[in-house]
């Protein structure tokens, strides 16, 4: 009788295991860990914005795409491989991460604020000054009908390129590189600029890291 609860626990504990593994196995993708506290980036994005928008926002697309991708071709598939071959809900939330996460991570509240070397030099050959390139990449994003991105792309040759996505698509799937986005939905600046687009996207150059954009390039 003692060796069969024995051998009962033994199971028990067993399928314990296997499912606790089974379960980290699915839950890959985390919530990333921004490089600033909340308040940092004050008074160009505040730190309800910041809370509401990564702490919620961004982690509704981790949890929906850990369990959207269950028992499908993308349960152990890289989060750029997901964008670029999914559709549907698992491309909206893997779309949505990918894109949060080159955001989140561009900005310092001490970061350089101008770039260097050979991307600045592609910018101002592309579109004359740094100034120039500042003001089309701010009109591509107000003139983004509805929710979605602007964004400063190189292609294949390092050909710089401004293009707007809508909702939760990324140039990636264009076979282009993405350096520089600057998030357009209305969450991502309404309680700072209410509907004050324009302002906004103007003030985002004051805390953009040019250093994390030259080293995607």
């Amino acid at each position: 009788m003692i060796a069969a609860i024995m051998s009962l626990s033994l199971l028990l504990f067993c399928n314990n295991d296997i499912k606790l593994t089974k379960n980290e196995s699915v839950m890959k993708f985390e919530l990333i860990e921004l490089p600033y506290a909340a308040d940092a980036l004050e008074p160009v994005i505040g730190k309800q914005t910041i809370e509401i928008h990564h702490g919620k926002h961004l982690l509704a697309y981790v949890n929906n795409l850990n369990n959207l991708i269950q028992g499908t071709q993308f349960e152990n598939a890289d989060l750029e491989t997901i964008v670029k071959k999914s559709d549907g809900a698992i491309f909206n939330n893997a779309g949505q991460i990918l894109n949060h996460n080159l955001y989140f991570l561009q900005f310092s509240p001490t970061g350089s604020r101008k770039p260097t070397g050979r991307l600045a030099e592609a910018i101002n050959a592309t579109w004359g000054s740094f100034e120039n390139f500042q003001k089309e990449f701010e009109a591509t994003g107000v003139g983004l009908f509805g929710s979605g991105w602007v964004w400063l792309s190189s292609n294949g040759q390092g050909k710089l390129l401004i293009t707007k996505e809508f909702n939760a698509e990324n140039p990636i799937t264009k076979g282009l590189k993405p350096l520089l986005t600057f998030d357009v939905w209305e969450h991502a600046y309404y309680l700072d600029f209410q509907n004050r687009r324009a302002d906004h996207l103007k003030s985002l150059w004051t805390i953009v890291d040019w250093e994390v954009i030259e080293s995607r390039y």
